[in-house]
C-alpha cells in the first residue's frame, strides 16, 4: 500500500485496533531485545520490474540504484548493450530474457538489494548483522563496508560476466532432504551446492549424474525440483573461472566491515581479515553455499529478527525452519 495507508493502519494498531492488511507478532526470548539481521536474497528470486514502484515513489531508493546502475554499466562497458537500470526496470522490449542471463541477473539483484539497503538505511534503521545467498553476499559485504560502491560492482559484474562465459551445460535440483541424508549420494559429478534449511539442499554438477541422484531420493520419497538454471554453480564447473576472476579482483581496495557479516562460505561470523582477499571471494563461487548454517549462527548472536531485503520472500520460510531446528523463534 502507499505511505498514507501505511500510516493509518499503524494508528489504528497505536487505537488498540486490528486493521487490515497488518501482521503482528510476539518477540520471542526473554533476555534483551532480539537482534536485527538484514538478509539479501540471491538468483532465483528476480523479476522484471522489481523495484519499479519503489523507484518512482522513493527518491532515496531512486538515487541509490542510478548510483549502482552506473556503476554496474561502467564495469560492464563494451560487454552488454543494455544499460542495466533498464533490464532491471523492465524498459525494454526483451527485459525478461535478459533478466534472466546470469549476468544481468547478478547485477540487478545487487543494484536492487543496494538501493533497497540505502532506503531502509535512510528511515534510521540499522541491522546488527548481515547475511546473503550466494551472490546476495557481496551485497551484504557492500552495506558492511567491506567494499566501495565502486569495487563491489566490479565483483559482481566480473563474477556475473565469467559465470556466463562458462560453457552451459551441468543442472541443479533442489531436494526436500538434510544434508546428511544426501552425502552417500556425492561423488562421481554430484556435488553439494548449497543447505539452505534443515530439510532443503541443492544439488549440482553433470547433468545425468545429479538427475540420477535426484531419482534416487524421489524413491525415499524425498521431494525434489530440478531448477531453471544456465550452469551448475557452486560446482567444479566453476573452476576455470576462478584463477581469471581473483586476478579481476587484484585491485579491489578492502576495508574491515563495519556491520558483522556472516559467512556462506563457513557458515559461521567471519573474521574481519577474512572477507579481505580475493581468494575468498573465489572460494564462494565455488563452495557450498551454507546459508542455514550462517542462519543458526545468527540465531546464536541474538538474532531474533530477520529481514529479506530483496524483490521477494524467498528466504523467509528457510530462516523461520532453520532458527527452529536451532531451537530459537525467528521474526
Amino acid at each position: 500500500g502507499s505511505d498514507d495507508e501505511a500510516r493509518t493502519a499503524l494508528a489504528a494498531l497505536a487505537r488498540g485496533e486490528r486493521p487490515a492488511g497488518v501482521v503482528t507478532g510476539r518477540a520471542a526470548g526473554s533476555g534483551g531485545p532480539g537482534k536485527v539481521v538484514w538478509v539479501f536474497p540471491g538468483q532465483g528470486s528476480q523479476r522484471v520490474g522489481m523495484g519499479s514502484e519503489l523507484y518512482d515513489r522513493h527518491p532515496v531508493f531512486a538515487r541509490a540504484l542510478d548510483e549502482a546502475c552506473t556503476h554496474l554499466d561502467a564495469a560492464l562497458s563494451g560487454r552488454v548493450d543494455h544499460p542495466v537500470r533498464d533490464v532491471v526496470l523492465g524498459r525494454l522490449s526483451g527485459s525478461t530474457e535478459l533478466l534472466n542471463q546470469t549476468l544481468f541477473t547478478q547485477a540487478g539483484l545487487f543494484a536492487v538489494e543496494t538501493a533497497l539497503f540505502r532506503l531502509v538505511e535512510s528511515w534510521g534503521v540499522r541491522p546488527d548483522a548481515v547475511v546473503g545467498h550466494s551472490v546476495g553476499e557481496i551485497t551484504a559485504a557492500h552495506t558492511a563496508g567491506v567494499l566501495s560502491l565502486a569495487d563491489a560492482a566490479r565483483l559482481v559484474a566480473a563474477r556475473g560476466r565469467m559465470m556466463q562465459a562458462l560453457p552451459p551445460g551441468g543442472a541443479m535440483v533442489a531436494v526436500a532432504a538434510s544434508e546428511e541424508e544426501t552425502a552417500g549420494l556425492l561423488g562421481d559429478g554430484v556435488e553439494l551446492a548449497a543447505v539452505n534449511g534443515p530439510s532443503s539442499v541443492v544439488l549440482s554438477g553433470d547433468e545425468d549424474a545429479v538427475l540420477a541422484a535426484a531419482g534416487k531420493l524421489r524413491e525415499r520419497g524425498r521431494k525434489t525440483k530440478r531448477l531453471v538454471v544456465s550452469h551448475a554453480f557452486h560446482s567444479r564447473r566453476m573452476e576455470p573461472m576462478l584463477d581469471a576472476f581473483a586476478a579481476e579482483l587484484a585491485e579491489v581496495e578492502w576495508h574491515a566491515p563495519r556491520i558483522p557479516v556472516i559467512s556462506n562460505v563457513t557458515g559461521r561470523l567471519a573474521a574481519p581479515e577474512e572477507l579481505a582477499s580475493a581468494q575468498y571471494w573465489a572460494s564462494h563461487v565455488r563452495r557450498p553455499v551454507r546459508f542455514a548454517d550462517g542462519i543458526a549462527a545468527a540465531v546464536e548472536l541474538g538474532g531474533a529478527l530477520f529481514v529479506e531485503l530483496g524483490p521477494g520472500a524467498a528466504l523467509t520460510a528457510l530462516v523461520e525452519e532453520t532458527a527452529a531446528a536451532a531451537g530459537a523463534s525467528a521474526t
